[in-house]
């Protein structure tokens, strides 16, 4: 006896292949998400910043001062202003070797504008375009800084601070600080293991605590006072 033939369902099939398209194309969604999440993007050329930690290093001392700021935060600034003279006259005398490292944990206190992200490609444009004036406008960042929950300062505003504190703004240095192009590498930087937040304080790769005394944080940890 005969069997009749099977008939093709194409419905079934048709379904089937637009199940595979849809998730072909969602493996392919994630992965690029993925892959703007861990490429940092462009990055500072300069013999000053470390292209894998993110530091902007200044002087050539002995002893080596590390610190993890955000431009945001309130408390990086009064670390600043309790030891900033200090660390700066240390740079001058060639004592220590300084690594500046910013960090951008607390864009999600500026309003969407991601201050700390546009704050800290700005001065990673600097620290590659004017490196010896790059150090004042860090300075000038504190001394200017926006409080947390504002919009922070514009992208004029930066450059306009920028120029104040002496720096050379030639037209691609400002097309790259309203470009933002550093965020994406801004934003890669971690604090080091064992911090648990800004500022972070590291001599001589140690984690030190904060007093905002420079005696005791950095002059009493250095090995050639």
């Amino acid at each position: 006896m005969a069997t009749a033939a099977r008939k093709t369902n194409w419905f079934a099939i048709w379904i089937s292949v637009g199940v595979v398209v849809v998730l072909v194309g969602v493996v392919a969604i994630v992965a690029l998400l993925n892959s703007r999440a861990t490429d940092p993007g462009p990055v500072p050329a300069s013999s000053g910043i470390n292209r894998e930690t993110g530091a902007i290093t200044f002087g050539k001392g002995p002893d080596k001062v590390s610190t993890y700021v955000d431009f945001m935060c309130p408390y990086c600034g009064q670390f600043e202003a309790a030891e900033g003279k200090e660390i700066a006259s240390l740079v001058d005398e060639g004592k220590i070797t300084l690594e500046v490292h910013p960090v951008t944990i607390l864009d999600r206190l500026s309003q969407g504008t991601e201050y700390s992200s546009r704050a800290a490609s700005a001065f990673y444009a600097v620290a590659e375009a004017d490196p010896a004036n790059s150090y004042a406008f860090f300075r000038a960042l504190y001394d200017n800084q926006p409080k947390e929950q504002t919009p922070g300062l514009t992208d004029d505003e930066l450059i306009t601070l920028a120029k104040d504190s002496g720096v050379t703004m030639t037209a691609k240095l400002e097309k790259t600080i309203k470009d933002h192009e550093y965020v994406g590498f801004a934003q890669a930087q971690k604090l080091p293991e064992g911090a648990t937040g800004t500022p972070t304080l590291m001599v001589n790769d140690k984690i030190v605590p904060v007093t905002y005394d420079p005696k005791v944080d950095i002059l009493a940890n250095l090995t050639s006072r």
